[in-house]
């Protein structure tokens, strides 16, 4: 499991959410709306806090259920509810966040599901000559996507690169981001 650990209670602080352009673009594209803040539902955000709580319900009356220790980590909010978001993770474990702890900052991790590495690329083709090998949950920070490949860069390095769109778990397939 990534940067997942347990049971724990605590208070939480304020939202953003996602860029307005790419939310519009989604929206445009028939997707539901938000009713907090009018975005499309779903969409993906990435986690702003150095520590955050997911809780079970939309109150810091409702008990914690993770506790992520992952900046950074790429999440899909499900649904919203005033200042809270719920949320999913790459490993399909949902539950309610205070929108101050995410980020519209876009960012992905390497799909759970692939058994072998991954390459990172030069130039965004098949026989573009790779410049590492990626596992799956690699965190990646999203430059830019064109619907099959992202300019990507590892989180905390200077190695940056393209990987193809369907091995990552925060982008949607066909999505493109400016």
């Amino acid at each position: 499991m990534p940067a997942l650990l347990v049971l724990i209670a605590i208070l939480a602080p304020v939202e953003t959410g996602g860029s307005v352009p790419q939310a519009q673009a989604a929206f445009n594209d028939g997707w539901k709306k938000g009713r907090s803040t009018g975005f499309p539902i779903p969409r993906f955000v990435s986690l702003k806090s150095r520590t955050a709580h997911m809780r079970v319900g939309p109150s810091l009356d409702h008990p914690t259920s993770y506790v992520y220790s992952a900046r950074g980590l790429p999440l899909e909010i499900i649904e919203e509810y005033g200042n809270w978001r719920r949320v999913r993770d790459q490993q399909g474990a949902s539950g309610w966040m205070f929108a101050a702890l995410l980020s519209g900052n876009r960012t992905a991790v390497v799909g759970p599901w692939i058994k072998e590495t991954v390459p990172l690329r030069i130039a965004p083709a098949s026989d573009g000559r790779p410049v590492a090998q990626l596992q799956a949950e690699v965190k990646l920070d999203i430059v830019r996507c064109d619907g099959r490949w992202c300019r990507a860069q590892l989180q905390n390095r200077r190695l940056a690169g393209f990987v193809r769109q369907a091995d990552l778990w925060g982008v949607y397939p066909g999505e493109t981001i400016e």
